[in-house]
């Protein structure tokens, strides 16, 4: 497999007056949406690797039982390990009115509902991604870490501050390089509900 990695990056200036008559560091903060967005868009590059799986399991209105589980054997058939559910936020609120995840006499414990979701469904880690990273909101994925996809980083987030002395301004600016490709789709099951 070869990939390529891809340059993302921002630059973000500020005038001095801004950071000298704001009430909080306004260049600090913007470093920190721009990390978040950094990390949003690896999190739509990994889901768009998820969206090439091999394996579909389409729902109903809500996830069930029956689709998690069905998902499971997709990757057991091919001799792969359920690690990982990647869930969006319509999911999650089904999953949270499954009774048996929230009735004791069921699972055994009250973790959804002292939490709000199941750290693990079936041994396999659960990861809440929100529809601002590219995660469609009733789209559910079961993979295999380590054979679903495979992260080429060439550069981590890199923050670089500068002055413009010229122009009266300081900033920073960001750049990444990376990306994010399947690596065997069979290792990748894909639930679709309503």
């Amino acid at each position: 497999l070869n990939v390529r990695p891809s340059k993302y990056g921002v630059a973000l200036r500020i005038t001095r007056e801004m950071l000298e008559d704001a009430n909080f560091n306004l260049l600090e903060h913007n470093i920190r949406v721009a990390g978040r967005r950094f990390a949003e868009n690896e999190n739509s590059l990994i889901v768009t690797a998820l969206d090439t799986g091999a394996n579909t399991i389409t729902g109903g209105a809500a996830i069930t039982i029956a689709n998690i589980t069905r998902a499971i054997q997709y990757l057991e058939d091919a001799d792969k390990m359920a690690t990982d559910f990647v869930i969006g936020f319509e999911v999650l609120n089904d999953l949270r009115n499954l009774d048996t995840f929230t009735e004791a006499q069921k699972i055994g414990n009250s973790e959804m509902l002292q939490r709000g979701f199941i750290g693990t469904i079936y041994g396999m880690n659960v990861i809440r991604v929100s529809t601002n990273a590219g995660m469609t909101a009733t789209t559910s994925y079961v993979i295999d870490r380590k054979y679903a996809y495979v992260i080429a980083e060439k550069r981590p987030i890199t923050v670089e501050n500068f002055d413009l002395p010229t122009f009266d301004m300081s900033g920073a600016v960001l750049t990444q390089r990376i990306t994010v490709a399947a690596l065997r789709t069979n290792a990748i099951a894909i639930i679709t509900t309503t």
